[in-house]
Formats: structure tokens, sequence, C-alpha cells
């Protein structure tokens, strides 16, 4: 039995902002595992491990972390326990999965079941997922059950909404604020496309509604605009960021097919930045859904998303509760016992 404090501390201790020590961290769980009786399948930048050609269950993590913010008041790369609290950066999303899983593998006997386990260790999930774009590329099978390690304060999800991203950009004339019938502003067409788009959300998009989400309906947000240089200028340039949280598949077409109407009346430019369909597979008495996306939205089967709380990712002196800890282990012996028997 390897105890799960000390596989956190340890995973804590590498530096894995943009994948910087990926390497290193992968070979700490490759060892770990290896003494487990698990071997390679694949190692570059992501890991695959397994202990049984049958595997009946699978567990999906992804190694890397955000960047810090200032205002932490304890170490970023070390565990600090402070009394129920383990803090850290990456504590919470989502070193503890990884720690969990380890640790609930060393307390299994294998020789007992007929089926076993397959790991999929994954990096740039904060920024892009290409790692699971990469495990994707190789998997030609994934086991029957995957469990997916993101923090979910020790509760099952299985399912998340999806994720539309666009880039929309417009090209004006630039003139003198003075003799604006010289120039075409790039800024009046994105406000002019931004409102029919909403219109266009708030008739056909929004009405549509789906219980299972804790937010029962897709949103859309205008993140980001910039665009003019100076008061007295007409911009020739402007350009936003928008993002749609889906709720159900059906409604990409409908939106790609708005977004292409808007695009050639207002001359914009529509680049797509992600798209990632939602899901949704209830599982015996387990119907509940998070907001946000984690790599399960790029595998099929029976998805679990299951983690430590309380969910404190990406926050300053981010952290978990020892005993979710605990708990979480000994969620994941139940998972391996039941599937893998």
């Amino acid at each position: 039995m390897i105890d799960v404090i000390e596989i956190l501390e340890n995973l804590v201790k590498f530096n894995t902002i943009k994948d910087k020590e990926n390497k290193e961290i992968l070979d700490y769980v490759e060892n770990l595992l290896k003494n487990l009786n698990f071997k390679t399948i694949k190692r570059d930048k992501i890991l695959i491990m397994e202990n049984n050609n049958e595997a009946s269950l699978g567990f999906l993590g992804h190694t890397d972390t955000v960047e810090f913010t200032d205002g932490w008041k304890y170490k970023k790369f070390g565990l600090t326990r402070e009394d129920d609290k383990l803090y850290g950066l990456g504590v919470c999303d989502m070193k503890s999965g990884i720690a969990g899983i380890i640790s609930a593998i060393s307390q299994i006997d294998f020789s007992k079941f007929k089926n076993g386990m397959r790991l999929y260790f994954t990096y740039d999930e904060e920024i892009g997922f290409s790692g699971i774009k990469d495990v994707v590329k190789f998997e030609n099978k994934f086991p029957k059950t995957m469990i997916i390690g993101e923090p979910t304060n020790n509760e099952i999800m299985v399912g998340s909404k999806g994720l539309m991203e666009y880039k929309i950009s417009f090209k004006g004339i630039k003139t003198h604020s003075s003799t604006p019938n010289k120039g075409k502003s790039a800024i009046i067409s994105a406000i002019a496309f931004i409102n029919e788009l909403n219109l266009f959300y708030e008739s056909e998009i929004k009405n549509n509604l789906n219980s299972n989400f804790e937010i029962p309906y897709t949103t859309m947000n205008i993140g980001v605009i910039n665009g003019g240089s100076a008061i007295n200028s007409v911009p020739d340039y402007c350009e936003f960021l928008v993002d749609f949280r889906i709720i159900e598949e059906n409604q990409e077409e409908k939106i790609i097919k708005e977004l292409k109407i808007l695009e050639e009346k207002y001359d914009a430019q529509v680049y797509e930045m992600n798209r990632i369909s939602a899901f949704y597979n209830p599982l015996e008495n387990y119907n509940k859904t998070c907001n946000f996306i984690t790599e399960a939205s790029f595998i099929q089967n029976n998805r679990i998303i299951l983690g430590a709380g309380p969910v404190t990712a990406h926050e300053i002196d981010e952290f978990i509760t020892i005993d979710s800890l605990y708990k979480l282990v000994e969620q994941y012996k139940i998972l391996i016992e039941k599937c893998c028997a």
C-alpha cells in the first residue's frame, strides 16, 4: 500500500506549468506503476500503462497545471498540511486524482479479478488538449468504463456541456473621424454582428432546455473585444472572441449556419478556435453533470468524472481536504473492484 498523501506530495513538487517537468513527473508515475506490475504501452509526452490486455476499466488524468497568480500564502511546488487541508499548485486540478488512483491500485489484488486496468496520463490539458488528442490518435479501443480524475468534490459526474469558441474579425477603412463618409468602421460592423448574433441566440438557442445540466441551456459569452487606435480615427480593424457552452450536439450546426450567414453579411472572418461536443451517459443512479470541459469529451464509452474537493481549481492557495482525498481512494477502489471483477 502506498499512502495517497505521500504520492500527492511528490507529484506537487514537479513544476508542470506548461509541461515544464513533463518528463520528470512521468518518470515518477511510471516507476511507481512498474512496481505495481503495470507495463508501459506508450511513452513520450503521454504515458499509457496497463496490467492486463483485457482492461475493462481505464483512468485518464493530465499532469500539467495552470500558472499561479500573485497572492499565494503557501508553497506552490510543495505540499503544505494545515488542519484538515492540503495546499499546493495542482493538488485539486488534478494531481490528487492521479495520486488517488495509484494509491487505490496499490491496495488491490488484481489476481482475483478477470480484467485489468489501462491508465492514460496526458499533458497540455490546461491550454490546448494536445495530450488527449495524442491519446485518441494512438488508442483504437478504450476500456468500457473510463474514470477521469478531475475535481468534483467526490461527486460522480456523467456528462458535461460542449464548447464552441470563435474569433471573429472585421476590416474597415481608416480615415479621420471628421470625415467618416470616406471610411468604414470595423467596430460598427462588429457591433452590428454581435447584436444580430445575440438576437439569434436569444430566440433560437437559449430557449431550448436540458434539465440534466445545472444551467439548463446553452450559454453565449462575448469575452474579449479589441479594435481601433485613436478616438479621432475611424477604426480599420476590430475582433471579438465568443464562446458557447452547448447542451446538445444538434445545436452546433444551427450556430455554425448562423455564423456563416453573418460572416457573409458583414464581410467578417470567422475562425473556429475550438469545437467540443456535449456528452451525457447516465449510469445506474448517477446523472449529475459538470459545467466545465474535461478530457472526457474527447473519448467514448461510459465516462465517470470523479475527483477530490472542494473544487478550488485555478484559485490562489488551491487546496483539497484530507478527508476528501482518502474518500476518493475508497471510491476508486470500489470502482476498480466492480469494473474489473
